[in-house]
C-alpha cells in the first residue's frame, strides 16, 4: 500500500519518529518527510542516512502555513510531534496545550486540505484518567481527533495509536540508568512500587503500520504491552550491565502517577480485542438526544 507513496513525520528526528522513518526505508515508497524544530537534528540525521528518498521541512506542528506547506503531496502523516516530559508540562501547561493540542489540530487540518489518505496521531496512557497535564492535553488530542474523524465523511482517516513507555526511547528511564551506571552513580527511582507499561521501539512501529493498513477512521489502537515496577526494571538493567550501582529512592515527580492503564473502564467494555491490540472504535452517534437519550440507542 506505501508503493510510489509519500510519508510526512512529524517529530520525525524523535526516537520514535527515527524508528517509524528506518521501518518505512526498507519499503518501496517514494519518499519519507521529516518536520522538526530542530536543524542541527535533521543535519545529523541527513548526514548519517545518506538517502535521496528522505527530505527535510524546518517547521513547527503550532505554526499553520510550515505544516500545510510540507503536506502538500502527502499521502500518510504520522504525527509523533510532542511535548512528552511530565514535569516540565506540569510547570509550563499552556505549552503542552500549544504543541499537543492546538499543533495536533493544525496537523490534522493541514491533511484534510491537502487531501492525505491517513493519519496516525501518537498517544499515551497517560492519557487515561489522566492526572498531569501532560496526558490531559494527550487525552483532549485524542478527542480532538475522533472529534474531527466524524467531519471527514470518506475522505481522510484518522486515527490514533496508545502505548506505554517505549523503551530505550530519548527521555526514557532505561538510558538515564544506562547513564548511571557508566558514572558510576546510584540508580534514582522514584517510589519502588510505581509500575508502568513497556515495549519495543520495534513493537510499537508494527502498531503504526499495523493502524496504516487496518483503521477505521476515528479508531484507537492500543498496544498490549507487559508491565513492570520501576524497581524490578532497575535491577533488571544492572544485573544485564553486570553492575553493583546502589538503588536510591528519590520520590515521585510532579504530576506522576503510582499506576497507568492502558483502557478506561468504559472503553474495555466496548473494546475489540485483537492479537497484540485493542481497537477502539469511535462513538459516532450524533447530538440527538432525544434519538439516544430518550428513545435509546437501536442495537
Amino acid at each position: 500500500m506505501f508503493k510510489n507513496s509519500t510519508l510526512l513525520i512529524t517529530g520525525g528526528t524523535g526516537s520514535f519518529g527515527n524508528a517509524v522513518l528506518n521501518r518505512f526505508l526498507h519499503t518501496d515508497i517514494k519518499e519519507i518527510r521529516i518536520v522538526s524544530r530542530d536543524e542541527k537534528k535533521q543535519e545529523d540525521m541527513r548526514i548519517r542516512l545518506k538517502n535521496d528518498k528522505v527530505k527535510f521541512f524546518i517547521g513547527d506542528t503550532r505554526d499553520y502555513s510550515s505544516i500545510s506547506a510540507a503536506m502538500q503531496g502527502v499521502d500518510y502523516v504520522f504525527h509523533a510531534a510532542a511535548l512528552k516530559q511530565v514535569p516540565s508540562c506540569e510547570f509550563y501547561p499552556m505549552q503542552a496545550v500549544q504543541t499537543n493540542i492546538l499543533g495536533s489540530e493544525n496537523v490534522l487540518n493541514a491533511a484534510v486540505a491537502s487531501g492525505v489518505k491517513n493519519v496516525i496521531v501518537l498517544s499515551t496512557d497517560k492519557a487515561v484518567y489522566p492526572i498531569n497535564a501532560m496526558g490531559m492535553s494527550k487525552a483532549m488530542m485524542e478527542k480532538l481527533m475522533v472529534a474531527k474523524s466524524r467531519l471527514t465523511a470518506k475522505g481522510t482517516v484518522m486515527c490514533g495509536t496508545r502505548y506505554g513507555n517505549v523503551m530505550a526511547s530519548r527521555g526514557s528511564v532505561i538510558p538515564l540508568f544506562v547513564n548511571q551506571i557508566k558514572a558510576g552513580q546510584p540508580l534514582t527511582i522514584t517510589d519502588p512500587n510505581m509500575t508502568r507499561f513497556l515495549m519495543s521501539l520495534e513493537d510499537a512501529v508494527d502498531l503504526v503500520l499495523y493502524a496504516f493498513q487496518h483503521a477505521k477512521s476515528g479508531d484507537i489502537f492500543v498496544q498490549k504491552a507487559p508491565a513492570s515496577t520501576i524497581m524490578d526494571l532497575a535491577i533488571a538493567v544492572k544485573e544485564v550491565m553486570n553492575a553493583d550501582n546502589e538503588i536510591k529512592v528519590i520520590g515521585t515527580r510532579h504530576g506522576e502517577k503510582l499506576y497507568e492503564t492502558l483502557l478506561t473502564r468504559e472503553e474495555r467494555t466496548n473494546a475489540e480485542d485483537l492479537p497484540g491490540y485493542f481497537r477502539v472504535r469511535a462513538d459516532n452517534r450524533d447530538l440527538n438526544y432525544n434519538k439516544y437519550f430518550v428513545e435509546g440507542d437501536q442495537k
